[in-house]
């Protein structure tokens, strides 16, 4: 057969439908392994399968979806598992279609915002892609991630353990984002650097309510798009979960994703054999072009959580400020491994209005490889700004390109063979958008000609590795006036042609062009606003600087760039209060601050995840003077209500939400242990216990809610995953708990809850249960007498507030 990749680019592929549910019918138990029957009943594996292939299904998903070192807790060897579902679906598959290696999540949270390091995750991954691969598998189909940094893990371990077709989605939420709160942009911006062959969706939501998501994701990527919509949110009736979307609802709303310009079709939970016979007749009779929409010319970089588009008719700014050439403290810090000082660093420059931040931790004596991780993780732990990694070590770039939650900002390569050899595979491997230095073996032209043709040289290059101009962005160099009187005028003649003639986005570290002469600041905004209109479209400057972002904000105003000079309204009205801080002896008459006096405080810290300096002030505040009470009431319980109530609104993400509550922990600890000395230790509120029901081994939810409900004072008993009904009622009754969280992921082990709970409530009716997941909404908490319904981790919070008021 022709490879399924030709077959995307010429029609409209098929995927099949719901495994596990169509196992529940063949007699799949809650609590069963549904992996094991690739080895107990594999007639029964199968059937299902070529039910799919009859309904006109052009691949399958072979049964493997939770066989990972992990994740997989069944009764046979893994490799014999992986290598039997394969087998299973390539036998059904034969002369009919492809089988697809089907890759899950492992059901932890990544590092820092959980428990797993991303080496782990990588290592469950590959393992499982390489014997799926060797097992025969025409593709490996990575699906139901809700976290960028574990997606990213589980394509790097496909990419780097096999040379298949790559294909990955997402399970989104109700609000249109991932659990770890990523957007769809995000997730196609990191896809698409990765270098994946078909992006989108599965799980999570009905076809009807993926539309204007699919829309979204077809406007920000140039790959294929694939869903897998459920059959709608599931219900119980008469005691069972059903899901209501009919195979012909199903596949008239399946239609509208394919006519918006989806390419790959299928079914996740609830679907059958029959939605997935409609849906391929309703798509067959459609009218389409044979071939993928192109999106227009775009540059993007982001985070795990927000994307910055690299304008080509506008600029941003990118914050100097880690970056230890000529700053002693930043040097002093690195030196010190003061992560705290550099983190205050990062949160400063994003509340100044930086779009994005540059990071360089080359100082002397220090192993900047591993610290170049370590500072790219820590700051993406509490600030959302896209990166710049910036270091002319290859090895340091590659350890943190790795681990970076995104796409990243890659400062530099030029026009030396051996720097591109080194740098371009890089990039094409993780993703990302490189800056391109006008410089080669020869040093820096001194006229723009020799700058232009060098920045031919790089896009030819990074061509054969198949960069392509959006990929990059051109420095054509600053350098300073007072060396050469004539430079100023050949950045800007270069920077016009790099954008006009080459029509590429362009980059500058503005502040060296009054290097040696007073005054700096003066020339630097004078240049800038120079540089702006000859074509700059991002630039390197200090965003705590009020002349640099008063000259970028003014720019954008005077050429109508700014709506209704909304930008610069805000950013005038901040300088004014700046300057009454100034004149009441408040602070100081710039952004710095401005920042400061948001941040240099208990509350400030607890906000923005700061460990460290959340322990240090809470310390300071009780040596001071101030009571325990007054610490907890004053500061650290109104911050969390600041975070929590961001949160509910979505301004504020999970990956943030959790850390706030860690700096909060590091201040209650501090709190604990005065207290303790004391004498008058404090008891926690609680009990509550939280569990996983039977069956079910993906505990991401229930380790956030107890991290969340720990944070917040409250005494947690964790029982884990995979935990039957008489279990939870042991311990409940040992226990004296009044309040039972229950989470479940897996539709087929949703059966459980139900029985959970039905047992609490004839063990003691006082007993009140709060319940999430995925597959859960509130009418089915309803329908299975759950006293609450926790649609997420702050819910839980709100609900054990309540009840213990």
């Amino acid at each position: 057969m022709d490879d399924i990749l030709k077959l995307v680019r010429e029609r409209i592929v098929c995927a099949d439908g719901g495994m596990g549910t169509q196992l529940q019918i063949k007699g799949l138990q809650p609590g069963d392994v549904p992996e094991d029957w690739n080895i107990s009943r594999p007639d029964d594996i199968r059937a299902v399968h070529e039910s799919y292939f009859a309904a006109g299904a052009d691949f399958v998903l072979a049964n493997t979806f939770g066989a990972n070192p992990a994740k997989y807790h069944g009764a046979y060897a893994l490799e014999d598992v992986i290598t039997a579902g394969v087998r299973i679906a390539k036998e059904a598959a034969s002369k009919r279609g492809f089988a697809a290696l089907d890759v899950g999540p492992t059901g932890r949270l990544l590092e820092p915002a959980g428990d797993c390091p991303f080496d782990e995750a990588y290592e469950a991954f590959a393992k499982q892609i390489r014997i799926g691969a060797a097992a025969g598998a025409d593709l490996v189909m990575i699906e139901t991630m809700g976290d960028t940094r574990e997606l990213k893990a589980a394509v790097l371990a496909a990419k780097e353990n096999c040379s298949l077709p790559v294909f990955a989605t997402v399970a989104l939420g109700e609000d249109g984002k991932l659990l770890t709160g990523a957007a769809v942009e995000c997730v196609a911006a990191l896809l698409e650097g990765l270098r994946v062959d078909v992006l989108g969706f599965n799980c999570g939501l009905g076809p009807d309510l993926m539309l204007p998501y699919v829309k979204r994701l077809l406007a920000a990527t140039r790959l294929p798009v694939m869903v897998k919509p459920n059959a709608g949110l599931p219900k119980v009736v008469d005691g069972e979960t059903v899901f209501p979307t009919s195979p012909e609802t199903f596949a008239r709303e399946v239609a509208e994703l394919v006519e918006a310009g989806v390419r790959v079709t299928g079914g996740c939970c609830g679907t059958t054999p029959a939605h997935i016979k409609s849906m391929n007749d309703a798509v067959r009779k459609l009218h389409l072009p044979p071939t993928i929409a192109k999106r227009a010319s775009r540059t993007v970089v982001s985070s795990g959580t927000r994307v910055v588009e690299l304008p080509y008719a506008d600029s941003v700014v990118i914050g100097e400020r880690i970056n230890p050439t000529g700053k002693k403290k930043l040097k002093e810090a690195y030196k010190a491994g003061d992560t705290g000082y550099i983190l205050r660093e990062a949160i400063a420059q994003a509340e100044a209005g930086a779009h994005i931040l540059d990071v360089n931790a080359g100082v002397p004596g220090i192993d900047e490889p591993q610290v170049l991780r370590d500072t790219v993780e820590a700051i993406q732990s509490v600030c959302d700004l896209p990166l710049q990694i910036d270091t002319s070590d290859p090895f340091a770039l590659d350890r943190a390109m790795r681990v970076y939650n995104g796409k990243a900002l890659v400062n530099s390569v030029n026009g030396k063979e051996e720097v591109m050899d080194a740098v371009f595979p890089l990039v094409a491997k993780y993703g990302g958008v490189v800056v391109g230095l006008t410089l080669d073996e020869n040093g820096i032209p001194p006229t723009a000609d020799g700058r232009v043709a060098i920045a031919k040289k790089i896009l030819a290059r990074g061509a054969e590795y198949g960069l392509e101009k959006d990929d990059f962005i051109i420095d054509v160099l600053c350098l300073a006036v007072s060396a050469d009187a004539n430079s100023v005028n050949t950045i800007l003649e270069s920077l016009q042609r790099v954008h006009d003639e080459l029509g590429c986005r362009t980059v500058l570290g503005v502040s060296n062009v009054s290097f040696g002469l007073p005054a700096r600041p003066l020339l630097n905004a004078t240049f800038y606003t120079l540089a702006l209109q000859a074509g700059l479209t991002s630039a390197i400057v200090n965003p705590l600087s009020a002349d640099m972002m008063a000259a970028y904000h003014a720019w954008r105003a005077l050429t109508a760039r700014d709506a209704q000079c909304g930008s610069w309204i805000g950013f005038a009205a901040n300088l004014a209060e700046s300057s009454r801080m100034v004149a009441t002896g408040g602070g100081t008459a710039n952004a710095q601050g401005q920042a400061a006096a948001r941040a240099d405080s208990l509350k400030g810290f607890v906000q923005k995840g700061l460990k460290q300096d959340a322990a240090a002030e809470a310390q300071k505040l009780l040596d001071g003077g101030r009571t325990p009470v007054e610490v907890i009431d004053g500061e650290i319980v109104p911050a969390l209500e600041v975070v929590g109530k961001g949160f509910e609104k979505g301004s504020v993400f999970l990956p943030q939400l959790l850390m706030a509550a860690e700096a909060a922990a590091a201040a209650f600890d501090v709190i604990r242990a005065a207290l303790a000395k004391a004498g008058n230790a404090a008891a926690p509120k609680g009990p509550i216990i939280v569990a996983t029901v039977k069956g079910d081994i993906h505990d991401i939810g229930k380790n956030i809610v107890r991290a969340l409900l720990e944070n917040y004072g409250f005494k947690v008993i964790d029982l884990g995953r995979d935990v039957p009904p008489e279990t939870v009622v042991e311990r409940a009754l040992a226990e004296g708990c009044k309040l039972v969280g229950l989470s479940a992921l897996m539709t087929t082990t949703v059966g459980y809850m139900a029985e959970t709970i039905k047992q609490l409530n004839a063990a003691d009716p006082a007993i009140k249960t709060f319940v999430g997941g995925a597959v859960l909404t509130e009418d089915y908490a309803k329908e299975i007498n759950a006293t609450w319904y926790a649609k997420d981790a702050m819910a839980s919070v709100r609900i054990a507030e309540e009840f213990f008021k």
